[in-house]
């Protein structure tokens, strides 16, 4: 299968186009610079230069595939109406090029559109109150897509996507008990989050494209509930910290970003059981607390990649 690809240059969308290559498919992956394009290369795609924005050239790429994997996302997200537009136009202009011929569309989303408190399951639909509710217009215009004849699906990403390199969520929170010389977690803790392998994503999305039935909802969670103190406890014993409890407020202080802080205190645990039977997925790789364990999460690089990203913007501002 000859796969277009946007987002293949980013964090998770290396691993999807390098599994991809590697299960025989062609891919072309959109790029907007030539880092972005020697990185393509590097993994075994073609680069097609472009942009989200570019809605031509996202036309022009999806036309001449036999399937699309949708992962770019992304712009201020201080305006996330501006995000919805962008997001749902380029889905439209794939849309378009798609249309009346069966193609597989794969389209990403996340598991924080769910309603939190539960699990949630992929039949539950997703909550207008989630803190991730920008996502919910594109995740209806991609499944929508059904109706014009394109096997579209929506697979939603745990928040926690981790392996080589994990520049989210969970290198914050490293980040933060380095400089706070204690590993934290808000309240008891017990708040739950999915999680998922960067591998186990990469052939989640590839059984998704090669077999998903047209208008399904999939979960990448290769864990659905692993609590936050058990992340701050595992980060404590590798610095050799104590881990403690703090408030909203205090954590926002710790963290040096309140965005963050608001996040990790939700209680947010899915079911991936549909999706696993469904495509015959089974997720095989290191779970999250064994990759801190194991993996490069406590290097100087994986700091400071952490204090760029979410410490320093913070303090600018």
């Amino acid at each position: 299968m000859h796969v277009f690809v946007t987002g293949g240059s980013g964090q998770t969308g290396p691993a999807i186009v390098a599994g991809l290559v590697a299960a025989g498919h062609t891919v072309t992956g959109l790029a907007r610079s030539d880092a972005a394009a020697s990185r393509l290369e590097s993994l075994g795609a073609t680069p097609h230069r472009g942009s989200v924005e570019d809605l031509d050239s996202l036309r022009r790429g999806a036309e001449a595939a036999d399937g699309v994997v949708h992962m770019a996302y992304g712009g201020d997200y201080a305006d996330p109406d501006a995000l919805i537009r962008r997001d749902c136009a380029a889905i439209e202009a794939i849309g378009q090029a798609l249309a009346g011929s069966g193609r597989p569309f794969v389209v990403t989303s996340g598991t924080l559109v769910t309603r939190a408190g539960r699990v949630s399951t992929e039949q539950d639909a997703p909550d207008s109150d989630s803190v991730a509710a920008f996502r919910i217009r594109s995740e209806q215009v991609c499944l929508g897509l059904a109706d014009r004849g394109i096997r579209s699906s929506v697979v939603r990403l745990a928040p926690t996507v981790h392996g080589p390199g994990d520049y989210g969520f969970v290198p914050a929170l490293i980040a933060g008990a380095r400089r706070a010389g204690v590993s934290a977690y808000i309240g008891d803790g017990a708040n739950r989050w999915p999680a998922i392998h960067r591998f186990d994503a990469a052939s989640l999305f590839r059984l998704a494209l090669e077999k998903a039935p047209a208008g399904s909802v999939l979960h990448g969670a290769g864990e659905g509930a692993v609590t936050i103190k058990s992340v701050a406890e595992q980060i404590g014993r590798i610095l050799d910290l104590p881990t403690v409890s703090l408030t909203l407020e205090q954590a926002a202080e710790h963290l040096g970003n309140p965005f963050l802080a608001k996040y990790f205190s939700l209680d947010v645990p899915v079911s991936s059981e549909h999706t696993q039977s469904l495509l015959g997925w089974t997720p095989e790789h290191a779970t999250l607390l064994e990759d801190l364990r194991t993996g490069d999460y406590f290097t100087p690089e994986a700091s400071r990649r952490a204090e760029e990203i979410w410490l320093r913007p913070h303090t600018q501002s």
